[in-house]
């Protein structure tokens, strides 16, 4: 790595021939600069070779950087600025603090120095501090410094934890060694001592801040130093051990008591993945960089010798190690802050202890600091259905559960075996902690973190800390499960009763809870594997229901709904539910209007589970309809959504909302659309078209932008003379203006007119600003004249991000022939970028085909278009040679797109 003798040599050499100051420090820069590159490629050639040898990887950077910086400091010191006789005042003594002092250090870490002088610095000193801050700053080291005398370290570190925090881990590198020794004395009788309780609880307020911007669960982009459960939470923990008991060693909590050996060696383990995970990720990239985004994971799994197996990808499996590391470092956290809480180190807040009422608990169980703890171990463990009661009681008294009856179940979870899961009461204590107390997500997180969840239905155990590589899902599959059920419970409990009314009115009306639980619990156990996971996931529901105590007719319908939980979210959102085809073919799937009840609770959960800005007023509007229209079937019949019903009805709206029109201008409007146009639209964009046709020339091209605030987009209606081609030109014109297609219909008039509306929505999913509605018009209009070649202006901006690009989806094109009764319905499953609706449409219009709607569902970097197309001839395209003739032109331009797109 570094040859000690050679360098101090060189460093000699250079500063005898050095004419001047400013030669030496030249030569300096690079003799270093040359030392720290070849250091650094053999520490990452080592590293290389073993991956995860985090310790020896850090500490290897530690020691590299210790005698660049000794060097530079020996230089400055002896030869830029010799000092024959100093004095007293004239000591100066150079440590290192912060993650450098504590000898743990990443590529491209900070190099954080203190510069400790006894007195008011002098001028030599802070002439050979000048010096040597240059020499480093010429090598490019980002250098924190700061220059301080014993005392200055002692006021500041009263006022500022984090000069504290920093001052803790400080480490003597070079200079007057006494100084150090005496710096390290007076923190620890003046300051450290005595001050326990302030430091912990500044850590932990810091901890709380820090991981309410990062995000309090774990995110799919963790960063991996400042992410809840990263270095960070373990370094906190060293941190306030070593305040408060001056620990050097994390071993050193084992014999403290603090952490038994097993937990020891988690912490150690986790310690290390974090670290190395740290390490490759800035080697990867190039510079200091903390934040695993998409494209950096496909990376360091790459370095760590992750490998695609069992039907996942390589960088999935490396996510959910961690993932899992980062749940242990949380669970170490509660561990080690509840010993605090025992030694008295760490305050509740004063009005909990003055009015908080002692609980009644159930025989076995006494309240320790507030939460739930076991009197006898012995005892609790002589019934192993106390494995699953200890949440219960939880539950029952809204406490939380003490550490030590964590660490007690999680110590003995080999008790839960298949006869005490085959045990009816050991599920009926199960189930009721689903249904019976209100707050089911509690128990579940809990039992999930403790690994309860996964040894009482060993089905759940691979989809625990399991990442979906995509930018849809923002949690593992375990969490969003999790998540899916807490917003049925804030359903239940009436909190979204404006945000979801009909949901809220089906709780209100009675269905069957158990079901729905179950089905929710089991409706994504299936991921992972090489199958689709609704069919894998419905035949283990069909194994585990029957555990569960659920009726024959309970079993099938938790298995229906694990087998069809995405059905309604397809058909909402990948068809047009204004295809009375559409309806009817969901009508007859779903069967029964307690199937679709349950069905609706379940996909409004799973969506809204899937992350924080995932549901909106679009999605509610699709299943609203999809719901009420399939009801409507139900109940009433097939019938009474037929074409003619609905278009008559329209028609009649339509007069009632134009009463100051003559009979004669009503005439001609009804009478000049086809039947698609009535069904397929609101009154309130007939009575928009209605104006924009009114009186309107052939060589005029009419737009009317309006935000539609219930379906959070911004309506884009359009009237001009029809030709070839103009659905693709409104979506080239839309595309350059930055909007997302998230609905289109297009229809034409018997006059030979092209009516079009359009939901777009800004960059953002928002609907666009009304102060931006006019320069839209435009543009749209430049474009739609001709003034604009879209297909040129958007080459510019059809770009996949870089952290986008890691992502594989594959395309998929489907014809479907048989959903709609005059349309043929072509599926374009492919991976989204801004310009691919352009391409795509003008690909079906060069081909002669003509675009009667488009559906567009965006999942993420997944994108499912959807279109209901006829031939040139009006006719449906059955023809298989048309199909793979289309569909290779289709691939051709997607291919194309998406390689200029990364270009």
């Amino acid at each position: 790595m570094l040859d000690r003798a050679a360098l101090s040599a060189a460093v000699e050499t250079a500063a005898a021939e050095a004419a001047d100051a400013a030669a030496l420090r030249k030569a300096m820069v690079m003799i270093l600069t040359d030392a720290r590159k070849k250091g650094f490629d053999a520490i990452a050639q080592g590293f290389a070779l073993d991956p995860g040898a985090a310790r020896p990887t850090t500490r290897a950077y530690t020691w590299l950087t210790d005698c660049l910086v000794a060097a530079a400091f020996h230089v400055a010191a002896r030869h830029m600025h010799p000092l024959a006789n100093p004095t007293d005042s004239e000591r100066l003594a150079l440590l290192a603090v912060g993650g450098y002092g504590r000898g743990e250090m990443a590529p491209f870490s900070d190099v954080d120095l203190l510069f400790l002088t006894p007195h008011k610095i002098t001028p030599w000193a802070e002439s050979v501090i000048e010096s040597m801050l240059y020499i480093l700053w010429d090598m490019r080291l980002k250098v924190g410094h700061a220059s301080r005398t014993v005392k200055d370290c002692l006021r500041l570190g009263r006022e500022d934890f984090t000069i504290r925090t920093a001052l803790l881990e400080h480490r003597f590198l070079i200079g007057d060694r006494a100084l150090s020794d005496t710096l390290d004395t007076t923190l620890r009788e003046d300051l450290f001592q005595g001050s326990e309780r302030e430091f912990i609880e500044a850590k932990l307020a810091e901890r709380d801040s820090r991981h309410i911007k990062q995000g309090a669960r774990y995110v799919v982009e963790p960063n991996v130093k400042e992410g809840k459960g990263g270095l960070r939470d373990l370094q906190s923990l060293f941190w306030i051990a070593k305040y408060i008991y001056g620990v050097e060693d994390a071993a050193q909590l084992v014999k403290l008591k603090l952490f038994r050996p097993e937990e020891y060696e988690t912490f150690i383990l986790a310690e290390n993945f974090l670290w190395a995970t740290r390490c490759h990720l800035h080697l990867a990239s190039g510079r200091a960089n903390e934040q695993l985004t998409f494209d950096m994971q496909v990376q360091v799994a790459e370095r760590m010798n992750y490998r695609d197996t069992g039907g996942r990808r390589a960088v999935e499996h490396f996510m959910q190690d961690y993932f899992r590391h980062a749940t242990y470092v949380g669970d170490l956290t509660r561990i080690f802050l509840t010993k605090l809480e025992a030694t008295h180190l760490k305050t509740k807040p004063l009005l909990e202890r003055l009015f908080k009422r002692r609980r009644k608990l159930k025989p076995g169980y006494e309240e320790v600091h507030g939460r739930l703890a076991i009197v006898d171990e012995e005892a609790f463990l002589a019934d192993k259905l106390n494995l699953l009661r200890l949440f219960e009681e939880g539950l029952r008294t809204g406490m939380l559960i003490h550490p030590d009856a964590m660490r007690l179940v999680t110590a003995n979870l080999d008790l839960i075996d298949d006869a005490m899961r085959a045990d009816k009461e050991a599920n009926r204590i199960f189930l009721g902690l689903l249904l019976k107390h209100g707050n089911p997500e509690r128990a579940l997180r809990r039992m999930n973190e403790l690994g309860v969840l996964s040894a009482f239905i060993p089905e759940f155990a691979p989809i625990v800390a399991m990442m979906q590589f995509n930018m849809y899902h923002a949690y593992t599959v375990d969490e969003h499960t999790i998540q899916v059920i807490s917003h049925f419970n804030r359903i239940e409990q009436g909190a979204l009763e404006g945000e979801l009314p009909v949901s809220s009115e089906i709780l209100r009306s009675g269905l069957n809870r158990k079901v729905l639980m179950v089905a929710m619990l089991c409706h994504d156990i299936g991921k992972g594997r090489d199958m689709d996971h609704s069919v894998l996931g419905a035949q283990i529901a069909r194994g585990l229901t029957p555990r569960l105590g659920l009726t024959k007719a309970e079993s099938e319908t938790v298995e229906w709904l694990v087998r069809y939980h995405l059905l309604m979210s397809d058909m909402a959102q990948k068809r047009d539910i204004a295809d009375p085809r559409t309806v009817r073919d969901f009508a007859k799937a779903v069967g029964s209007v307690k199937r679709l009840d349950l069905l609706l609770l379940l996909t409004v959960c799973d969506i809204r589970g899937v992350g924080p800005n995932t549901w909106n007023n679009w999605k509610a509007v699709l299943l609203r309809s999809l719901y009420r229209q399939t009801r409507l079937a139900l109940e009433e019949g097939i019938e009474a959504l037929s074409r003619e019903v609905r278009g008559t009805e329209a028609k009649k709206n339509l007069r009632d909302a134009l009463p100051e029109w003559s009979a004669a201008d009503l005439k001609l409007e009804t009478g000049r659309h086809y039947d698609p146009y009535w069904q397929g639209l609101h009154v309130t964009a007939h009575v928009v078209f209605a104006n924009l046709l009114n009186g309107i020339e052939d060589d005029e091209i009419r737009i009317d932008l309006h935000p539609d605030e219930d379906r959070d987009a911004t309506r884009a209606c359009f009237a001009m003379a029809d030709h070839p081609g103009i659905f693709s030109r409104m979506c080239g014109a839309l595309a350059l203006v930055g909007a997302n297609i998230v609905d289109a219909r297009t229809f034409t008039t018997k006059d030979g007119y092209a009516t079009a509306a359009f939901w777009i929505q800004d960059a953002d999913g928002h609907p666009f600003e009304a102060s931006k509605l006019k320069r839209l018009s435009q543009m749209i209009h430049k474009t739609l004249k001709g003034e604009v070649i879209a297909r040129d202006a958007i080459a510019d901006r059809d770009k996949i991000k870089k952290r986008e690009q890691a992502f594989r989806v594959p395309t998929t094109i489907n014809f479907d022939n048989d959903g709609s009764e005059i349309y043929t319905i072509i599926e374009v499953d492919t991976r989204d970028r801004p310009g691919l609706l352009f391409d795509v449409t003008r690909t079906l219009a060069a081909a002669n085909v003509y675009i009667a709607s488009a559906v567009i569902a965006t999942y993420g970097e997944q994108v499912v278009d959807s279109f209901y197309v006829k031939d040139m001839f009006g006719l449906k395209i059955h023809s298989a040679p048309k199909q793979k003739a289309l569909e290779k032109k289709l691939r051709e331009a997607i291919a194309q797109g998406v390689e200029r797109a990364r270009a």
